[in-house]
């Protein structure tokens, strides 16, 4: 279990400050909720993206990641067009506000890739306070990068909504606040959706607002998904304090010590590299050898959970990197200095800017990549640990990009926040 922030505090030291509203949801007539949501809009390829413009004409990307156009101008583009779209939904009833303020109780039903285990998640959406990170109350474990910041900044100031939750973790040891949204679950959920991974979504309307407001008045908060949105929203509370509502966002908070709460590993494509130069190297920093199959490379992690274990596959052949004079590093940064950097000469600019490095999810696909020729190396990584984010949280420590991979992810269009 994760170490629980915000244990010992009392109430008098108030820290998470969460709040219920009045979100806007799709309505009945606006068709299947299945046909309506869409994954993040950092999750979404161009085939998604085409995939969902081609739906529903209401889906949701129509105003969290438009088609951009040629014809583009400054006072007609993606971000124009996604509030025009958003105020015509909201005028025709396609999108319909609560009549009351609530909390909404939210669970994930899913299977973890690569293993098979079917595992559930339950959380609820609220709105959270917007802190600075210096107020001791949100942590992050990510850097972030300017060019998304400003993408998800112009949306937030033509529409002036929230429309895809912060994941948020909280320590609650006891799982106080797990037994009263379990309690809520008793009921029929008022949504639920299968998504494009076979996560299955489902939402209820929670009685006892005030209770879960009081139980994390002591509670620390870990950014797991959404650092940018958080940093946007953060810039446009400063810039913005007038506006109504600015100050707060929606967020999806999860218990950290409950069950159900997964961390993929992001592994790493490399292009564009002298390759002959990793294994001579590595040699300096790390044992290399040569090994037989995947199954060699993931028994090893399980036989030797505290030594810093890299996976590489490379000129048809797979190898294992294991780290001497290992200190605990996290692997993912000792794969980023030890070997991208020292070992290929990858500066941390090249990373920010994503030159000679992709990302992908599952071990097979990484290595089949690969095997097509389309990526001469494929760094093999184990998942991080919660309580690895927590203690690089916690200490101000951040981790490089893409360094976890929390699934499944929260669907954007269960519920949308506008500022008011």
């Amino acid at each position: 279990m994760a170490r629980s922030p915000g244990a010992g505090h009392s109430l008098l030291c108030e820290l998470a400050k969460i709040f219920p509203f009045q979100p806007y949801r799709y309505a009945t007539s606006a068709g299947t909720l299945q046909s309506l949501v869409t994954q993040p809009y950092d999750k979404i390829s161009p085939a998604m993206q085409s995939k969902y413009l081609a739906g529903n004409p209401h889906n949701l990307v129509r105003v969290i990641l438009g088609e951009r156009l040629p014809s583009d101008t400054d006072t007609d583009n993606v971000y124009t067009r996604a509030a025009a779209t958003m105020d015509e939904w909201i005028a025709s009833g396609v999108w319909a506000r609560d009549a009351e303020p609530g909390m909404f109780a939210y669970s994930q039903e899913f299977i973890v890739p690569d293993t098979g285990e079917r595992l559930v998640r339950m959380g609820f959406l609220a709105l959270g306070q917007v802190e600075e990170y210096s107020a001791g109350v949100v942590f992050r474990h990510e850097q972030t990068l300017s060019g998304p910041k400003k993408d998800r900044m112009e949306l937030l100031k033509h529409t002036h909504t929230h429309f895809e939750p912060i994941f948020m973790l909280y320590g609650d040891p006891a799982g106080a606040i797990d037994q009263l949204l379990e309690e809520a679950a008793k009921q029929p959920p008022i949504a639920e959706v299968t998504d494009e991974y076979g996560a299955v979504h489902r939402m209820w309307k929670v009685a006892d607002s005030a209770h879960i407001q009081e139980l994390m008045a002591d509670k620390k908060l870990l950014i797991a998904d959404g650092h940018h949105r958080y940093e946007t929203a953060m810039a446009f509370r400063r810039d913005h304090p007038a506006i109504p509502g600015a100050e707060r966002m929606m967020m999806a908070f999860f218990n950290m010590d409950a069950a159900g709460l997964k961390i993929l590993a992001t592994h790493r494509l490399v292009s564009g590299v002298d390759t002959s130069k990793l294994l001579p190297n590595a040699a300096a920093d790390f044992d290399v050898k040569e090994i037989s199959s995947v199954d060699e490379l993931k028994a090893a992690w399980a036989s030797n959970p505290g030594a810093s274990i890299i996976g590489a596959a490379m000129d048809g052949k797979l190898y294992q990197f294991t780290l001497r004079n290992a200190q605990g590093e996290l692997d993912v940064v000792v794969l980023h200095q030890g070997l991208l950097g020292k070992a290929l000469g990858i500066t941390e600019e090249a990373v920010r800017d994503e030159k000679h490095l992709r990302y992908i999810r599952g071990i097979d696909a990484a290595v089949q990549e690969v095997r097509k020729g389309n990526a001469q190396i494929a760094f093999l990584l184990k998942p991080t640990s919660v309580q690895q984010v927590a203690d690089t949280s916690f200490v101000l420590g951040v981790m490089p990009q893409k360094s976890t991979d929390f699934y499944p992810k929260l669907l954007s269009g269960m519920a949308m926040y506008k500022l008011d």
